[in-house]
């Protein structure tokens, strides 16, 4: 065998065989740490572990920041932050009446109307879309940041995903409202839509990191970005459930599982209907993460290499 495993001694107990042995074993695995690949992993790390200190570091400025960028939206707006809410409340009554009212759509959760079983896995999508959105265009929003040597750069998309949450914040109470004026008790598992709101945040985080980088130079990254979203909306089972393919196209099932996002309405659906803990599907929690995880390091990395750049071309 080659790699960290290849010609290792046989283990010999006589004597000082497994002194030797174990000191061989030491040095191989010193000499493997010392690789290009083992490298760049540590450097990476690093990077991701310096961003995060700043980030918390700045956490005051980064905050006051989110709060004008949200109070910006609707400077100049006779309504206000009312348009906020229009669009997403009219989307639910139009999802609302053409499946309920007019496939007569029955939710797989016994006792729960369409309508409450809808708004737990459309409000995260909600809040996840116009995350990636903001934060994709967020670069060129504030190209006069950008060109401040002294500006973290890397803070931008935090600061667009945190006025975002602001937004969502008010899409949760509405959500816990409705569940309430339709008679269902709280439970604790409600608590749960925090944890899944910062998995939304970790995942678009992890895209927009990527997007926005590559929008600088790539205008139409934008555009791709907002097409991409509306099939991502039908490919994930938000207006309808995954069992409605288990006879006819079986294959379909696994398939949209595959979609880091169905982790997340399913989660807030298991949270406000079912009462079930995120930890009852380890496996889909840990294949999430994982797929979080890589793609927040691979928009770092590219963010990182193009970073120097961005000046130049804004």
């Amino acid at each position: 065998m080659g790699g960290i495993w290849g010609n290792l001694p046989v283990l010999n107990m006589a004597g000082n065989g497994l002194g030797n042995w174990m000191a061989m074993w030491r040095e191989r695995i010193f000499r493997h740490a010392q690789g290009p690949a083992a490298r760049k992993g540590i450097k990476a790390m690093a990077y991701v572990v310096s961003l995060i200190k700043e980030i918390v570091k700045k956490r005051k400025l980064i905050w006051d920041l989110s709060k004008a960028d949200f109070r910006k939206r609707f400077v100049g707006s006779y309504f206000g932050i009312v348009w906020m809410f229009v669009q997403p409340m009219v989307t639910v009554l139009i999802y609302f009446f053409i499946f309920q009212v007019g496939f007569k759509s029955v939710p797989p959760v016994p006792g729960a109307p369409y309508v409450l079983w809808l708004v737990p896995g459309i409000v995260p999508w909600f809040f996840f879309s116009e995350a990636l959105n903001c934060v994709t265009g967020c670069l060129q929003e504030y190209n006069y940041l950008v060109k401040k040597v002294v500006f973290q750069v890397e803070a931008l998309p935090v600061i667009k995903m945190s006025s975002c949450l602001m937004v969502h914040v008010f899409f949760l109470l509405i959500m816990v409202t409705l569940f309430l004026l339709y008679g269902w008790m709280p439970m604790a598992s409600w608590v749960q839509v925090l944890y899944y709101s910062f998995a939304a945040s970790a995942l678009a985080l992890g895209i927009g990191f990527l997007t926005s980088a590559v929008n600088v130079f790539f205008k139409d990254m934008a555009q791709i970005v907002s097409i991409c979203l509306q099939f991502g909306m039908w490919l994930t089972p938000i207006m309808y459930h995954e069992s409605m393919f288990e006879e006819k196209a079986p294959w379909a099932v696994p398939v949209l599982k595959l979609n880091p996002f169905y982790y997340i309405s399913t989660g807030y659906r298991d949270s406000m209907l079912m009462g079930n803990g995120f930890w009852e599907r380890p496996k889909m929690t840990l294949y999430f993460w994982g797929v979080t995880l890589a793609v927040g390091l691979i928009g770092l990395k590219v963010f990182k290499r193009l970073r120097p750049h961005f000046s130049d071309v804004l």
